[in-house]
């Protein structure tokens, strides 16, 4: 009875044909509402399950705080003030994001204040985009399909459904954005005043006719600017993945349309140069998009404090 169930699925299978459009949803979506990897209860209408792109947020922050911990640590153990090997790299990522991101935006009086934070999304962002390249979980799954064999309801199962780039999550982005947001609003309150960094809004000088005009178009602007952080992000994220597996969508494609040959042929001199061209792309996209995060919300702290400037 079992075999025949089998047959039927695969000849359910075969009728329905490579789905490149499942296939590329599912390499890149969260896990399924109704399977997450860790059921929890429903408070305030807020599903607070476990799914994928929580699993890579908690995996991407305890990598981070691992390595600059052990790093760091290893470094103020040793007798010599020069750091080397990973210590060093991880200097001169801070000194850059320092000297050329923070204290040009927020000022050398406010750099060390909005430093930690500013750094900490280019090392967080940076370690998230980056484990998106890295296919980790596609090599799970062929050690679960030829040696493992786990169920379909299990943890491990379950964990191989989805894409393992957080940021490319509207949510993931949309949380860092948020938080961009408020300490816009935090800095301006610090160097102004609470009352002072909400006039601030409307220059000064301004006639009261024009600045009840200026007002809410300033207010929408402050809604814009977390708004383009969370689309700018997640769109690049996003884009490039589907980009590489519809061009790799090919070689299945025409494998079903001409044959297994020609399949291969498209691969070997189509789908695979031109994939391997844009994950070389997609490293460099990596950073930029790491590095573009982490300076808007630099300028827009800076906008904040330097609010005539």
């Amino acid at each position: 009875m079992q075999i025949e169930q089998v047959q039927e699925h695969a000849g359910e299978a075969a009728a329905e044909g490579f789905n490149a459009g499942a296939v590329i949803i599912e390499h890149v979506a969260n896990s399924p509402i109704d399977h997450p990897l860790i059921h929890l209860p429903t408070i305030a209408g807020i599903d607070l399950s476990v799914t994928k792109h929580v699993f890579m947020l908690w995996v991407v922050a305890a990598l981070v705080f691992a390595a600059v911990t052990i790093a760091v640590r290893r470094y103020l153990r040793q007798d010599r003030l020069v750091p080397s090997g990973f210590m060093n790299a991880l200097e001169a990522v801070v000194e850059f994001i320092r000297d050329n991101v923070v204290r040009p935006s927020v000022g050398d009086t406010w750099a060390p204040t909005w430093m930690p934070l500013v750094m900490t999304f280019f090392v967080f962002i940076l370690t998230a985009n980056a484990i998106g390249l890295i296919p980790v979980f596609e090599v799970l799954g062929l050690l679960d399909h030829w040696v493992l064999h786990a169920g379909e309801e299990s943890f491990f199962a379950r964990l191989l459904h989805g894409g393992s780039t957080a940021t490319s999550n509207f949510n993931v982005t949309a949380a860092l954005a948020v938080v961009t947001f408020f300490a816009i609003i935090v800095a301006g309150s610090k160097a102004h005043g609470a009352v002072q960094h909400w006039k601030n809004l409307v220059p000064h000088g301004v006639s009261p006719f024009l600045a009840v005009a200026l007002i809410p178009i300033e207010i929408l602007g402050m809604l814009v600017r977390p708004f383009a952080l969370t689309m700018r992000l997640a769109a690049n994220m996003t884009g490039g993945h589907i980009a590489i597996l519809a061009i790799l969508s090919f070689v299945f494609i025409f494998a079903e349309m001409a044959g297994s040959y020609v399949g291969i042929g498209v691969g070997a001199a189509f789908s695979v140069p031109l994939a391997v061209a844009i994950t070389a792309l997609e490293i460099i996209v990596v950073l930029v998009q790491a590095y573009v995060f982490t300076l808007l919300t630099a300028v827009f702290i800076g906008m904040a404090i330097h609010a005539h400037h």
